[in-house]
């Protein structure tokens, strides 16, 4: 049984997240902490579990094997370094850290304690992306010359995101650092080492951070990628595109079709819906695997300070308004 202390309930998807320990058969909550006492206090009780004012002395406890953080992402370098040293097994919300450097002392923490770290990469897990990674790498495509990821909502727009969301200080962002971490892990998993970044971000709500915004990538092999991202897009679907010298494939939401040399001799007009592998588990289910059972990390420390290092770099573009290189 892993015993998982919920740490902050700032994120979003915390109580999405504590649901799936809760449901979990060999995973259980046994306390809370939170940066905010009261809503700390107020969520133990909702979860049926203490509340632990003192992030050492909940550390310290012999009912806590590891902790789920959801804090504001400015805290996370503290925090995931503190449970590293106390030898607790971590699994943490992206964004990993604010910068490269406060990544590599959590790095340095993880590894000199021996636990196991995990980052929440959900959309690596799905089987319309499993398959386009194969088709990638199975060179299906041929060469790859551009990759198109849009993935947006209207929570700026509607409101239904927290006003704390727009703090720059605890965020480190907008849209970009949140909603489009999906985007740029994605391409980074797809095309390999980036080469270098150019960023378009603005603001239509009156926020201090942005909430419409667009990277693009050049990675090492010239593809290039193109990371869309938004929190004024309503009734917008999430799009991947892929073209290839040998091939393309075009999804929207679910529905996806693929043409390649290949197929355009095989059916009329050339376009497959291709059969897609079985889904991956979530995120939290394969970090309860690693930790429980040895099971593989695919969402890992490498993982995470690459997508780090891709947001310190759009960032820097946008602010600074030139091209930056990795």
């Amino acid at each position: 049984m892993l015993n998982v202390a919920m740490i902050s309930r700032w994120h979003v998807h915390a109580a999405g997240y504590a649901k799936m320990i809760q449901e979990a058969k060999d995973a259980q909550i046994t306390c809370v902490w939170d940066e905010q006492p009261e809503r700390g206090q107020a969520w133990a009780q909702e979860l049926g579990v203490p509340f632990v004012a003192d992030y050492g002395a909940l550390l310290a406890r012999s009912d806590v094997d590891a902790v789920l953080i959801d804090s504001p992402t400015n805290m996370h370098k503290d925090l995931m370094v503190r449970a590293a040293q106390a030898k607790k097994h971590i699994f943490t919300e992206k964004c990993m850290c604010l910068t490269t450097a406060d990544c590599d002392e959590v790095i340095r923490a993880v590894k000199e304690n021996g636990v196991i770290f995990t980052i929440s990469f959900p959309q690596r897990c799905e089987s319309r992306n499993l398959f386009i990674k194969n088709a990638i790498e199975s060179g299906m495509l041929g060469d790859i010359t551009l990759l198109r990821v849009r993935n947006c909502h209207d929570g700026a727009l509607r409101g239904w995101l927290p006003d704390y969301w727009y703090d720059p200080e605890t965020t480190g962002g907008g849209a970009m650092m949140d909603l489009g971490a999906h985007p740029m892990y994605l391409a980074r998993w797809m095309l390999g080492a980036p080469k270098r970044i150019q960023s378009m971000f603005n603001d239509r709500t009156g926020h201090p951070v942005e909430d419409n915004s667009v990277s693009t990538i050049e990675f090492a092999n010239k593809a290039i990628a193109i990371s869309e991202t938004s929190l004024v897009s309503p009734m917008t679907p999430q799009i991947f595109e892929v073209y290839g010298t040998k091939g393309v494939i075009l999804a929207v939401d679910k529905n996806i079709r693929m043409m390649t040399e290949k197929t355009r001799d095989l059916v009329e007009g050339g376009w497959i819906v291709p059969k897609l592998p079985e889904a991956l588990p979530h995120p939290i289910r394969q970090w309860i695997d690693s930790v429980l059972y040895g099971a593989p990390v695919r969402f890992g420390l490498e993982e995470g300070r690459q997508l780090t290092e891709l947001m310190e770099k759009a960032y820097i573009a946008h602010r600074e308004k030139r091209e930056v290189e990795f």
